[in-house]
């Protein structure tokens, strides 16, 4: 028998306020079929005044719960990704820990920017299979509207708020690529590519920065990098693309994700889509997809996901699991 980490809930929040496209159009050289164009990104969410990451985490956090059919105080560890917590510190984790009513276990942060869910899963996972927890709610939570330059239309227009979680459960399994749970991961980093994407702050400078892109650098070291992570998580865990029944990709822009889809040899119909709807919300975005993609009918009990997603650092990885 083998320990997995499986999923037994999924759920989302976005703040109430949206912006179309168009809004954009009063105080930039930009037009929404420009912005559609380039991105696929119709409309994003932006958190109101005083709204904080640990709010929206907060709200993702207890839809999962909710759907796990869980409380709070069953809960072992949060592993909440982010690079927009509220303070310096403490981390966001320990906030959402307080409000939920969570008052044993532990809780921490991992901030690998877009692939921060992707690691946050991976230390999820390691925590179950190693014993140190039996359940583990991972969120991904953002605020990027508080870091966007918004004279900067290469950027501001593609980022949006939100968060979205899962609670992971140990079970005991047969150990085989048919079993429910995290079947693999597959973690790179490049630190040499910093200056592709950062932020031009932080505690050290005593700023906070605005996000930095090199928008065609980035894409093109995407559509390689998620493609060779998803086939060699795929291959850690034995199986194969043609095995796969979704892609639940990092929603960042369309056309990394058709490019991506392209170079595995998957139709879009595969490919579980919500950027025209949220626009990039960094390490959010797979987990609001997942969640989404649970409340459209999409993703079904048993199927075979397959998740990548792609970060400033460079920082990229991917998860196969099975619902």
């Amino acid at each position: 028998m083998t320990g997995r980490a499986v999923v037994k809930g999924v759920g989302h929040y976005l703040p109430a306020r949206i912006v179309p496209n168009s809004e954009f159009e009063k105080t930039l050289d930009t037009t929404d079929d420009w912005i559609r164009s380039r991105s696929g990104i119709e409309r994003r969410h932006f958190a109101a005044e005083g709204e904080t990451t640990s709010d929206l985490a907060t709200k993702a956090a207890q839809a999962a719960l909710d759907d796990a059919g869980l409380r709070a105080d069953q809960i072992d560890a949060i592993v909440l990704a982010t690079s927009t917590a509220d303070l310096t510190f403490p981390s966001a984790a320990t906030m959402v820990q307080a409000r939920l009513g969570m008052t044993s276990g532990y809780a921490f942060d991992v901030q690998a920017v877009c692939a921060g869910f992707v690691y946050a899963l991976s230390n999820a996972n390691a925590l179950i299979v190693s014993g140190q927890a039996k359940r583990v709610l991972v969120i991904g939570a953002e605020t990027f509207s508080r870091i966007m330059d918004w004279t900067d239309r290469s950027t501001c227009v593609l980022f949006g708020d939100g968060a979205g979680a899962l609670v992971l459960e140990a079970e005991e399994s047969a150990g085989t690529p048919e079993d429910r749970g995290i079947l693999a991961v597959d973690l790179n980093s490049d630190g040499r590519y910093r200056d592709l994407l950062y932020v031009d702050g932080g505690v050290s400078t005593q700023t906070t920065g605005f996000l930095r892109m090199q928008g065609n650098q980035v894409f093109r070291h995407a559509v390689e990098k998620l493609a060779q992570t998803a086939e060699s998580a795929l291959e850690k865990a034995g199986l194969h693309t043609a095995d796969v029944d979704w892609i639940v990709p990092h929603q960042a822009n369309i056309r990394i994700i058709q490019g991506t889809a392209r170079k595995m040899g998957l139709p879009m119909e595969k490919v579980v889509v919500t950027v025209q709807d949220h626009g990039n919300t960094s390490a959010a975005s797979i987990p609001l997809a997942l969640s989404v993609g649970k409340q459209r009918g999409q993703i079904q009990r048993g199927d075979l996901i397959v998740t990548e997603a792609i970060g400033g650092g460079l920082a990229w990885g991917a998860v196969v699991l099975r619902w």
